[in-house]
C-alpha cells in the first residue's frame, strides 16, 4: 500500500509541476474536474448515509450529535457500545465534511 501511495504522490507532483510550468491541456483540466466532482459526489452520498445514522441516535437519545459529542469528549457519558459507535459516526462525518470542503470549497453542512 505504501508503494502505491508513493507512486500516486509522484504522479501528483508531476501534475503540479506541469501546472506550474503552464504545460497542461484542456483534457487534463476536464479530467481533473471530473475526478474532483466524482469524489465530491461520493462524499455527499456518504454524508447522507451518516446523517441518517446520526439522526437515529439523536432521536433515540433525544440529543443532538453536537451535544452528545461535546459530552462524550468531556467524559460525561458512559462507554456503552451505542456511544462509541455514535462518536465514531460523528468523527467520520467531520472527516467527510473536511474532505468535501477540500474537494469543492463547500462546507457540506
Amino acid at each position: 500500500m505504501q508503494a502505491v501511495a508513493n507512486t500516486t504522490a509522484q504522479r501528483l507532483s508531476t501534475l503540479a509541476q506541469l501546472y506550474q510550468q503552464g504545460q497542461t491541456s484542456q483534457l487534463m483540466d476536464r479530467t481533473l474536474d471530473k475526478l474532483l466532482a466524482h469524489e465530491a459526489e461520493q462524499a455527499r452520498l456518504q454524508l447522507e448515509t451518516l446523517d441518517a445514522d446520526l439522526a437515529t441516535f439523536e432521536q433515540q437519545y433525544a440529543m443532538t450529535s453536537t451535544e452528545f459529542f461535546r459530552r462524550y469528549q468531556a467524559g460525561q457519558t458512559d462507554d456503552r457500545m451505542d456511544y462509541i459507535e455514535w462518536a465514531s459516526l460523528v468523527r467520520m462525518r467531520d472527516n467527510l465534511l473536511r474532505r468535501l470542503h477540500l474537494l469543492t470549497g463547500e462546507n457540506g453542512a
